[in-house]
């Protein structure tokens, strides 16, 4: 034990997996020989990965989750990892979304994440790889875990899920005309969910909007209320309530000047339609 490392799980995504499969090895009471051994990889190379001085793979971290039974949960971290353009706090507040009794989503310029197409997903991730943000593999990675945050809400006792989005998410042009149609009429569809509140933000309430960026609020099944905001280069988790209290009571304020669901599903249509 002499020559143990210290691991700093939060100096970086490697050093977190790392210090995660060092952590389920040690949970074992197997040397990174053992682990190797199970895993098909030597025992230098899973001192690499712990110590992060070598990147995991998808194929290391599949066999860690076969070896260590694990379920996926290296997998997932892996996918997380790769994922490196997705804000901080963003993995976080989805696993608490997975398990939320509510969900309240807000959104201006975009569909939510939870309500889009795979067709407007894939539309925006295609864009993110033309622009050289992300790559081809990291855009079908990132369709693929949007589809599985989905899925994830489709549970015997589903959470209550309440969307008020701004006028702009229905008339911003994504994908082309049929992604757009298809986008529209799968919103119509999800307000006709029973466990489910769409409303509009329509532009004429102005100065009344009380966002101007994303914010997402779940209630968990003790009743705490978590908080998440994102900008175009931060995502914030919070979980204290002195500073998720006011985002709650902004979040009624407005729902109260959106427009009716009724209202809001007929706006959709028009939009959906091609009217103006």
């Amino acid at each position: 034990m002499v020559n143990r490392k210290e691991l700093n799980p939060d100096s970086s995504p490697e050093a977190a997996f790392g210090a995660r499969l060092r952590s389920a090895r040690e949970e074992q009471g197997w040397t990174q020989d053992d682990l190797g051994t199970r895993m098909g990889f030597s025992g230098r190379h899973i001192s690499g990965v712990e110590t992060a001085n070598k990147p995991p793979t998808r194929r290391l971290a599949v066999s860690a989750d076969t070896a260590l039974g694990t379920g996926d949960v290296f997998e997932r971290a892996w996918r997380e990892l790769r994922h490196g353009v997705l804000l901080e706090g963003f993995t976080e507040y989805v696993s608490y979304e997975a398990r939320a009794a509510e969900i309240r989503l807000f959104e201006s310029g975009l569909i939510p994440g939870p309500l889009q197409t795979r067709g407007y997903a894939q539309a925006l991730a295609d864009a993110y790889v033309r622009r050289g943000v992300i790559t081809r593999e990291q855009a079908e990675e990132r369709v693929s875990l949007l589809m599985e945050r989905q899925a994830a809400l489709v549970r015997p006792m589903p959470p209550v899920v309440i969307a008020v989005l701004d006028e702009s998410c229905i008339r911003r042009p994504i994908g082309g005309p049929e992604v757009m149609a298809s986008q529209m009429a799968r919103l119509v569809e999800f307000a006709e969910e029973p466990n489910a509140v769409l409303q509009l933000a329509p532009y004429s309430i102005g100065e009344n909007r009380p966002f101007d960026r994303l914010v997402n609020l779940l209630t968990l099944h003790d009743r705490s209320v978590v908080s998440y905001v994102e900008s175009q280069t931060q995502g914030h988790l919070d979980r204290e309530l002195a500073s998720v209290l006011p985002l709650v009571r902004a979040y009624h304020q407005l729902q109260a000047e959106a427009m009716s669901q009724a209202a809001s599903v007929a706006m959709i249509n028009e939009v959906g339609k091609g009217t103006p």
